[in-house]
């Protein structure tokens, strides 16, 4: 399979993992995931804050000067986005705020600005990259359609249609989630058990989990089961173009899981969980009482070991995301930017900064 396919997967993965939220009334688990796809597609606006945050990374440094560098970086990293979002007329602006520990310690925030036909990106003034003081502070624009035309080859604007792509990660979900089984991997949790925001009121809290004992099923279940159908959707003309897929690229993609030799697989899987421990994996959707997901969260703990050098890795992260304003008139305080630069312009002040 192509690089691009592989990208375009991947892209999907994480989407689905960022939409997985609530349904109507309290329903069975599974089908309260299963419909949660739909209730999300019914907000025409709202405001989401997000945060990531890595909570422990454990790993070896001494044989690699390097490595600690970008380890002592990393290290209780956060990140932090804050977006608003209106479907129709389409805008959406966003605050991406990077916090960095160590040696390095700094804070990097960008900001964007998104319309149907233009994307605006604020320069940020960055410690160890200076740039020109007349641009830093500016936002730098992007027509799609010239961009789309510049770059027939890497870039399709489609991409970046909220609707398509949200439409196309509900059809993903529900056909992921179908295959999961609701006594293993799928179940209510109490309300109580989580941390919820503050004056929310969760209707009902469904959790997805993977523990050690189950990650060879979750990810034989994915592969085997899931993704070929997952494939179908991708097939359909809207969403092949969208991703830049040839039906080339969807049947080698098939053929490649159907020629899947079954032994080497769970030899590949049996392998893999010698290597690797899940202390944790959880993803928590909590419904309120409007039925909208308007609360989310995962948890991760995981382990590395090598059985050969000895050499562990942890990593443990903590993500969530909330969703407020849900179908109210947006108040954007950035707006559309009036005085944004080109391209050509940013590079003639480049250039005769020295790079």
């Amino acid at each position: 399979m192509s690089r691009k396919f592989y990208m375009s997967v991947l892209i999907l993965l994480m989407s689905v993992t960022l939409i997985l939220s609530g349904c109507g009334t309290k329903k069975e688990p599974k089908e309260a995931l299963q419909s949660a796809a739909a209730t999300a597609m019914k907000m025409d606006s709202y405001v989401s804050e997000s945060q990531i945050k890595l909570t422990d990374l454990t790993i070896d440094t001494s044989s690699s000067p390097e490595l600690g560098a970008v380890y002592s970086m990393l290290k209780d990293a956060e990140i932090n986005l804050t977006q608003m979002y209106q479907r129709d007329p389409m805008q959406t602006e966003a605050s991406l705020e990077v916090k960095l520990t160590g040696d390095f310690s700094t804070t990097i925030t960008l900001q964007f600005v998104m319309t149907k036909d233009k994307v605006f990106i604020k320069i940020p003034s960055i410690p160890f990259l200076p740039l020109p003081e007349n641009v830093t502070g500016k936002f730098l624009e992007f027509d799609l359609k010239e961009l789309a035309e510049s770059n027939a080859e890497s870039f399709n604007p489609d991409l970046l249609d909220t609707d398509k792509t949200q439409k196309l990660v509900a059809e993903i979900a529900n056909v992921i989630l179908a295959e999961y089984d609701s006594e293993k991997f799928i179940k209510d949790v109490d309300p109580k058990e989580l941390t919820l925001p503050e004056g929310f009121k969760a209707k009902q809290v469904v959790q997805f989990y993977i523990t050690n004992d189950t990650f060879k099923d979750a990810i034989s279940i994915l592969i085997k089961e899931a993704l070929p159908k997952a494939l179908d959707i991708v097939a359909k003309d809207e969403y092949r173009e969208m991703l830049q897929l040839t039906p080339q690229d969807i049947e080698d993609a098939k053929k490649e899981l159907g020629e899947l030799n079954e032994d080497e697989f769970q030899k590949d899987l049996d392998e893999m969980q010698k290597v690797l421990k899940i202390n944790e994996f959880t993803f928590n959707t909590a419904i309120d009482k409007d039925n909208y997901p308007s609360y989310q969260e995962m948890n991760m703990d995981v382990e590395f070991s090598d059985p050969d050098t000895q050499e562990k890795l942890k990593l443990a992260m903590e993500m969530n995301s909330k969703f407020t304003s849900i179908n109210e008139a947006p108040n954007f305080k950035i707006g559309i930017p009036q005085d944004a630069i080109t391209m050509e312009e940013l590079e003639q002040e480049m250039n005769s900064f020295g790079y």
